[in-house]
């Protein structure tokens, strides 16, 4: 069927209507709806993209088991990657399909969260003591569903609610009902993941949650939101993670843009837009940012493995994506992705599902991650009849939160800090650091792909740069510097593979002598092998930005770890020569280090959070690779 009265009117007689989508795009004055077969497939790169008349042409529901395309862990409960094939696309303006949408209230019973609150405050503390607190990463999404039966048709109630959602939420990237048959999705998800329109890639980092109940912001209370520590730093943790995407998916990775409030009726988000631009397929693009860091965490290798190991069941669709796929005008690939959160799934049995995750992060608190998953849920659940609708009574229209200049200069202050690599825009064709053009580098990724981000900084230094994962043995002899890279993990466990092969690489790069820079996970290695004492930090420098002395200079850097190398002098006698130390003068950690042909940082230079970043690389890479080095490194021997 492919008028949305017909549709409607077989709903009503409580018969399916076929596969269809009905969704509005981010304040649009109409919505589209899709109509077609829908089909199955197991990998993204299978899902058809046609030729022909420029629109869409693929609806795919992207559920969150497909992260295991990256070799990522997850718990797999075999939800399938279902895709409508688009035969027919109307748009319809948004007053007629208010006017045609029941205007009914949904009624559900067995109504309760599959995990409780007690037992996901339980679950909070442990993530951030035995991950966190252990180095395995700088956050972590931890989610819980809420479970109900709806009585009655559930396509029926799924339209209900999403008039309610058209009518009550605000501030959504999509409003939607995806019907496929086997399952129905309604929500209103305030997140686009990722979309590519005319060669431009655009990601939207949120986090940040503030608490609107009944729908009123609190003047006062927003502005002390917008100052929180634990939320600006949850939003740049998650602005460096998506920033890493944008690294792989984008020629010169991405700018950053903003940040802004994202207001909705419940709650209100804080936000960045990242763009770049970019030639690769869509579908790779989708498969190259599975999944959004706020819905898994950082880095999202290991943060996939943390949820596996705390969640111990499957996701089904939350975290994953909607994903729009077609052609424009000059036949260029689209894609527009709205991530799954804040939407609920409904079985033909009426079987609804409301999944919420929070955020942890080092100054996360159980009773506040409790709270976030209800507020969070609030919308849809209004939608469902299972929450009070958002209301301000006689009071109309509500202004934007940002109308308002305190809101405004504290939105802008969130940027003084950050590194203006990231925030402003590069020239591709400007050129590198004399000496430098030309030179090879290999970064060594140890499962942290800030090591996309390090690359278009060297990058932007004149370097070329070539990326390896540290399991993949191979040369170093083509390379003028080899950069052993960052990760989680325990760096004293030497036994663990990963640890074993940074060790193995570092004692072959320290013999020969051939140039080194070692970051984060990469330093802590170094300085294990150069004598140092590992310890744990008594608090994790996760997402943690500060001012440092190196070398007699004073840097503002960022911090993402859990570990430390310490000493109780500046100097270092070694059998690779003496080692210079730049140390914390309270506790002797080993911020940064150098020596003849190796130098470590513990800070990641290339993060957002690093304002002095660029700086520290260039001057600690023109030391390791002075021009007159250059003939001599090229008859230097090596392997790793």
């Amino acid at each position: 069927m492919t008028h949305l009265t017909d549709l409607l009117a077989a709903v009503a007689d409580g018969v399916d209507p076929g596969p269809f989508a009905l969704l509005r795009r981010d304040g649009a004055d109409d919505l589209d709806l899709f109509t077609g077969p829908v089909d199955t497939v197991e990998a993204l790169t299978d899902l058809p993209l046609p030729s022909g008349p420029p629109g869409a042409r693929t609806l795919a529901v992207v559920p969150y088991r497909q992260i295991t395309e990256r070799g990522f862990a997850c718990v797999d409960d075999g939800a399938p990657l279902e895709f409508l094939q688009v035969r027919e696309h109307q748009r319809i303006p948004l007053s007629d399909v208010l006017a045609a949408l029941p205007d009914e209230p949904v009624h559900t019973v067995d109504v309760g969260f599959d995990v409780s609150d007690e037992e996901y405050a339980r679950t909070v503390q442990r993530v951030l003591s035995e991950e966190i607190g252990r180095g395995e990463g700088a956050n972590f999404v931890i989610h819980r569903s809420l479970h109900a039966r709806v009585q009655g048709s559930p396509l029926g109630a799924a339209l209900a609610a999403l008039r309610r959602l058209l009518v009550a939420e605000r501030g959504a990237y999509w409003t939607f009902v995806v019907h496929t048959g086997t399952r129905t999705l309604v929500g209103a998800s305030p997140e686009r993941h990722v979309s590519v329109d005319d060669g431009l890639v655009l990601m939207n980092p949120i986090s940040g949650t503030f608490r609107c109940p009944g729908g009123v912001a609190d003047r006062a209370d927003l502005l002390r939101f917008l100052a929180d520590p634990k939320e600006i730093e949850e939003l740049y943790m998650v602005l460096d993670e998506e920033l890493k995407m944008m690294a792989t998916v984008a020629e010169h990775g991405g700018q950053v843009i903003g940040p802004y409030l994202k207001e909705m009726s419940h709650l209100a988000h804080t936000e960045y837009l990242l763009a770049g631009r970019g030639t690769r397929d869509a579908r790779e693009v989708l498969r190259e940012t599975m999944f959004a860091p706020t819905v898994t965490g950082s880095p999202i290798e290991n943060a996939c493995r943390v949820i596996a190991r705390h969640e111990r069941r499957g996701r089904g669709y939350y975290g994953g994506v909607l994903a729009l796929l077609g052609h424009d005008q000059a036949g260029r690939q689209t894609l527009d992705a709205p991530i799954l959160i804040r939407t609920a799934e409904i079985s033909p049995t009426g079987r609804l599902r409301v999944p919420v995750g929070a955020t942890l992060v080092r100054h996360s608190t159980t009773a506040g991650e409790v709270a976030e998953t209800h507020a969070k849920a609030a919308g849809v659940l209004a939608a469902l009849g299972l929450a009070p609708a958002a209301s301000v009574g006689d009071r109309g229209p509500v202004a934007p939160l940002t109308d308002d200049p305190a809101v405004r200069d504290a939105l802008a202050a969130r940027n003084a800090p950050l590194a203006r690599f990231w925030l402003d825009q590069r020239s591709p064709d400007a050129p590198g650091l004399p000496g430098l053009v030309g030179r090879r580098a290999l970064i060594v990724d140890a499962e942290d792909t800030f090591t996309g981000m390090l690359a278009h900084q060297l990058s932007a230094l004149g370097l070329a740069v070539t990326t390896r994962p540290w399991h993949a043995s191979g040369p170093v002899d083509d390379y003028d510097l080899v950069v052993a890279g960052p990760g989680p993990g325990d760096p004293r466990h030497v036994d663990e593979p990963k640890m074993a092969a940074l060790r193995e690489l570092l004692t072959g790069l320290l013999a020969t002598g051939r140039p080194t820079l070692a970051v984060c996970l990469g330093h802590q290695v170094l300085a294990g092998l150069l004598g140092l004492t590992l310890r744990r930090r008594e608090a994790p420098y996760q997402g943690l930005q500060r001012e440092v002395a190196l070398f007699g200079r004073t840097r503002r850097v960022g911090f993402y770890s859990t570990f430390t190398a310490r000493a109780d002098t500046d100097r270092l006698a070694t059998a690779y020569g003496p080692v210079e130390l730049a140390r914390d003068p309270d506790d002797g950690a080993v911020h940064a280090l150098r020596g003849r042909g190796f130098a470590g940082v513990q800070f990641h230079a290339e993060s957002v959070l690093s304002p002095d970043g660029l700086a520290v690389l260039s001057e600690l890479v023109t030391d390791l690779l002075p021009a007159n080095r250059q003939d001599a490194l090229t008859t230097t021997g090596g392997g790793a």
